[in-house]
């Protein structure tokens, strides 16, 4: 292996270990740091218990953030699907800090510039490389990324909105995530673009497999109106930003429109939860610009 692969293969393993998380507040290990108190905003909530995950034999939590006006407005709301749902909203359940996901939308709603419905979909701690994955790896293993959209197209979107007040439709509906998240949120608007018609692709980890995800976007591209925001750290090393530059350039030979397409290369940016919160905000705002 080229030793700035083994490096990221490394790097996101001990990621993938860590950013495990939980449902509870707090849990170390022994001897580790003192755990975070709680950050959640109180529009923030769990999903009552964990969902089945068909074909995969396990559960997932939900976590779920509701506009400050939700209770009394009526309205319908947008949605944007996350990846990796310890980390967006409570410091005590994240991986080297959280998004403040619900700190930004609330700020956002303040302003009356952006209401969304946020559903965070919990990773599976060691399962995560695999689970966000379409590919078989023979370092990681086989793969669960079909699976794993699966879950969260034909179980956890239509719960959503079943339960709550949503805009459906694909319009509406995007689908955000970084690292292998963004990786797989990219594989979410090729593999279903009537479900999804925006992504945040923030650092996604296209190396992990070398051609599969750039045949699958020449073979079968997005539509044309898909909002694709891509985000890379000018600091992140290896292939990352190449590989980002080369999907760009890929998705524009393919024809679709610079109007709906953004590469933004952040200079000084790492492969960290601080570099994506900073980013949040800019991102979601342009992918849900009406």
């Amino acid at each position: 292996m080229h030793p700035i692969r083994k490096s990221l293969t490394s790097l996101l393993l001990a990621m993938s270990i860590c950013a495990c998380g939980g449902s509870g507040a707090g849990q170390v290990s022994p001897g580790g740091p003192p755990p975070m108190a709680p950050s959640a905003q109180p529009n923030v909530s769990l999903l009552a218990a964990p969902l089945d995950m068909p074909g995969l034999n396990r559960q997932r939590q939900i976590r779920l953030y509701l506009p400050p006006d939700y209770a009394t407005s009526g309205k319908r709301y947008p949605v944007l699907y996350m990846h990796d749902g310890q980390n967006l909203f409570d410091a005590a359940t994240s991986y080297a800090g959280e998004w403040e996901v619900d700190e930004t939308m609330n700020a956002l709603s303040k302003a009356g510039q952006l209401d969304l419905i946020v559903v965070g979909v919990d990773n599976g701690g060691a399962k995560r490389m695999t689970e966000l994955d379409p590919w078989d790896n023979p370092t990681y293993g086989k793969a669960e990324g079909e699976q794993y959209m699966e879950f969260v197209v034909k179980v956890v979107k239509p719960l959503i909105d079943a339960t709550y007040r949503t805009l459906p439709e694909r319009a509406n509906t995007g689908v955000m995530g970084s690292s292998m998240g963004g990786f797989i949120s990219h594989y979410a608007i090729e593999r279903y673009p009537e479900v999804f018609s925006k992504a945040g692709l923030f650092s996604p980890s296209y190396w992990v497999n070398d051609t599969q995800m750039f045949d699958l976007v020449t073979s079968h591209p997005a539509p044309k109106d898909t909002r694709i925001y891509m985000l890379m750290g000018g600091s992140e090393g290896g292939p990352m930003v190449p590989d980002a530059q080369r999907m760009a350039s890929l998705l524009k030979q393919s024809g679709h429109p610079e109007a709906n397409l953004t590469l933004k290369i952040t200079p000084g940016g790492t492969h960290s939860e601080t570099f994506w919160r900073g980013e949040f905000r800019q991102a979601v705002l342009w992918m849900f610009a009406k």
